[in-house]
């Protein structure tokens, strides 16, 4: 197998990749098949994506497995697949409809961003309306600002929207006061929170993330501006990496939504062994899209996970 991944630097897609190698060694064992994981990472860079798989098709690959730098423009990766008739699973970053119909040996595998949005604009209603200090200023509204995975990405996209209208929905009057795009890293979700933090003071109540590892660097923003406990807003991620849950589990974030890595490893080393291993009558019966659920992390139940 060889995995391409967009960025080595990502926490969840980390996490998922080791997991799907634990799951590809497990499905060997019980087969009795030797098998080899490969991955490499393209520092975001599409170009180099493309130079990597077309690296990994020359060493052999029986199937492909690729986590796109830009969903948008995965024909080239498609077209060197085809080529070598070595099928592909995209995961985590969904190409378009259009792209996944190109061929019939390309897959896909991931959560719903719709379902994550809602889930977590929920985890936030229910925690508003039970705590109205969260609104410090008594004014009947929630003052917010979002922390946004990249431009474009249909996750950051969707995450976001679904989580606003979602609280809207549940009557949680709301006014947004900023964005900042952190690029889902820690490192540049904290300068944006402290370019937040200067221009808004103490009205930020809300900080809606799209991942764990921002919404963690929203919190870092606070600690560096050495701000108090009382002036520091509820924070919301989505991932529940480890860092994620901890943070949950320490209070310091009041809630995450579960990106079930486990399964959809699961589900991506399963596709792999049929793809590689099976007859044509059995891969004819695979679905082309597969998606895990997610789940509402709490303080309450974040012992589970």
């Amino acid at each position: 197998m060889g995995i391409a991944r967009y960025d080595k630097n990502d926490t969840f897609i980390d996490a998922l990749t080791s997991c799907v190698k634990e799951e590809v060694k497990k499905i060997g064992a019980e087969k009795d098949v030797e098998t080899m994981v490969t991955i490499k990472a393209a520092s975001d860079s599409q170009r180099q994506q493309n130079t990597q798989v077309k690296e990994l098709l020359a060493a052999g690959c029986n199937v492909l497995c690729v986590n796109l730098v830009d969903r948008t423009d995965p024909s080239e990766i498609i077209e060197q697949a085809k080529e070598k008739n070595v099928p592909v699973i995209f995961f985590n970053r969904e190409p378009v409809k259009e792209d996944l119909a190109q061929w019939e040996k390309l897959y896909y595998v991931g959560g719903d961003a719709q379902e994550s949005g809602v889930l977590q604009g929920e985890l936030a209603a229910e925690t508003i309306l039970e705590n109205p200090n969260i609104d410090r200023n008594e004014d009947g509204k929630i003052q917010y600002v979002v922390l946004e995975g990249e431009p474009g990405h249909q996750d950051a996209i969707i995450r976001t929207e679904e989580a606003v209208e979602t609280l809207k929905a549940s009557g949680v009057q709301l006014e947004k006061l900023g964005y900042g795009i952190a690029n889902w890293g820690r490192a540049q979700a904290e300068n944006r929170m402290i370019q937040l933090i200067n221009q808004h003071q103490n009205k930020i109540e809300l900080v809606l993330s799209n991942n764990d590892d921002m919404a963690l660097g929203g919190l870092d923003a606070y600690t560096k501006l050495n701000r108090t406990e009382s002036s520091i807003p509820v924070f919301f991620g989505i991932d529940g990496t480890t860092t994620g849950l901890e943070a949950v589990r320490e209070g310091k974030l009041a809630g995450t939504v579960y990106n079930d890595k486990e399964a959809q490893a699961k589900m991506i080393a399963k596709l792999a062994a049929t793809l590689s291993l099976a007859d044509d009558k059995e891969i004819q019966q695979l679905p082309q899209q597969n998606y895990a659920p997610y789940a509402k992390v709490t303080p309450e139940n974040v012992e589970e996970y």
